[in-house]
């Protein structure tokens, strides 16, 4: 653990932890080992270093979602997700950088600085779960813990070459997930293998009665495929998305590579089209409009930043505005004006009935398809400060990813190759509800 810990420090250019826990990993690894030697603990990930971004409640240790708002709060509980992980007996090693509140798609909008990417620290690490791909794309730890509410977990592990899972939503306990969108968040995994990810998972997911919203998996679901055989892949059905325009080169000539290869392993494909940029727009209403009433609580009175006031209004609207952070304060301004009266019915719900249709249309194509296959990107991991420079640009590129939120849908990014510059490039598998097995049994053929 010593030597995880020195590691961590030895690439502080990247910027990935906000919170490095030596005492606590330390102190956790010491009983780890005396569990295990006791013979009262064991498993794939006893003794396994970890991190958790920074959105993700930990007991007794600091979670700030890198904004000024919450950057000296210590939570009293850890996240439930965090708790099965430790009762498995991985060790938390630290809590890693981020977009404030994980609103951006760079790890550029938090108060602790950007995030570099491991493959090139001029470049971006992706967002908002940026600290934990770039930790676990630099060999810091074996996996971590993210969130994705429009492919915040998927995008940074493309653009820093990993493996990136949104599970189903109510596959993993929201329970300890510090909300941005609440009916779209979810707390994902990074890693560096299918395997991993599969038994992270396996110990994360299930019903939680701290979380409504949490499901117990159908029988089955988590126990695995059978991948044997010359065509592993034979009678699988893979949706293959069509042509697009706007996709980089690299982008494109590694999804038909990666159709390619599915095809020799024996699966069968066809092409699907991608839903228009509505669905794009109705995402990014309904997330804002959800960030507006879950940020309201951050008002200076019962935890966080206090600017203080004698006006109770003038310490309301100085605590909001020097505690959020500038794209922080533009989403919540679009949620309330989407949610005011005279947008209500002609906006917000226009993109609730826009999400429905977008759930019927995958509907349909899991009628036809077992498994689709599109990219995560539209081009490979940009400059620093480039998605800051252009937001709207940033929120365009959202558009392979977002539908997976909408839906409800899991979703893996898989590394698959490197552009000219030798950045990675990752393409997505997207599987119907708890297809989480699936996913990660069609990546591990692919990587075989």
């Amino acid at each position: 653990m010593e030597r995880v810990l020195e590691n961590i420090r030895a690439r502080s250019d990247l910027n990935a932890f906000i919170t490095v826990c030596d005492e606590y990993a330390l102190s956790r690894a010491e009983l780890v080992k005396k569990e295990m030697g006791a013979g009262r603990m064991g498993g794939p990930l006893a003794g396994v270093s970890f991190a958790v971004k920074d959105n993700i409640c930990t007991a007794g240790i600091r979670t700030t979602c890198a904004s000024r708002m919450l950057r000296d709060f210590v939570p009293p509980y850890s996240a439930e997700a965090v708790r099965r992980l430790e009762a498995a007996g991985a060790i938390m090693v630290g809590k890693t950088n981020m977009d404030e509140f994980a609103m951006g798609s760079a790890s550029e909008t938090g108060c602790f600085g950007a995030v570099h990417n491991p493959h090139d620290t001029r470049r971006s690490a992706g967002g908002s779960s940026g600290g934990s791909a770039a930790a676990v794309a630099a060999g810091l730890v074996p996996f971590a813990l993210g969130s994705d509410t429009g492919g915040s977990v998927r995008q940074p592990a493309a653009y820093c070459g990993i493996y990136g899972l949104k599970p189903t939503y109510g596959a993993v306990s929201r329970y300890g997930l510090i909300a941005y969108a609440s009916g779209f968040d979810q707390i994902g995994i990074l890693a560096a293998s299918p395997q991993m990810i599969g038994d992270v998972l396996r110990a994360i997911a299930g019903r939680d009665e701290k979380d409504s919203t949490s499901k117990e998996l159908p029988e089955g679901a988590l126990s695995g495929i059978d991948l044997t055989g010359d065509k592993p892949l034979a009678g699988l059905r893979v949706g293959v998305l069509k042509d697009v325009k706007g996709l980089g080169p690299e982008i494109s000539q590694a999804l038909v590579s990666c159709a390619d290869r599915l095809a020799v392993l024996g699966a069968e494909l066809d092409t699907y089209e991608l839903p228009g940029p509505e669905a794009l727009g109705a995402y990014y209403i309904i997330a804002c409009a959800q960030a507006s009433s879950n940020l309201a609580r951050y008002d200076g009175v019962k935890y966080g930043l206090r600017v203080r006031r004698d006006d109770l209004d003038e310490m309301y609207n100085m605590t909001r505005s020097e505690g959020f952070g500038e794209e922080v304060r533009r989403r919540i301004l679009l949620g309330t004006f989407v949610l005011g009266r005279d947008c209500y019915e002609s906006v917000y719900l226009k993109a609730v009935r826009t999400q429905q249709r977008i759930k019927r249309q995958y509907e349909e194509l899991f009628g036809r398809f077992d498994m689709l296959l599109g990219p995560v990107t539209d081009k490979c991991a940009p400059m620093l400060g480039e998605a800051s420079n252009r937001p709207l640009e940033a929120y365009e590129s959202d558009i392979y990813t977002v539908t997976a939120n909408l839906t409800g849908l899991p979703a893996l990014c898989v590394p698959w190759s490197k552009d000219a510059q030798g950045l990675p490039v990752g393409v997505m598998l997207t599987a119907p509800r708890f297809g989480e097995e699936r996913l990660i049994a069609v990546a591990e053929a692919l990587k075989g």
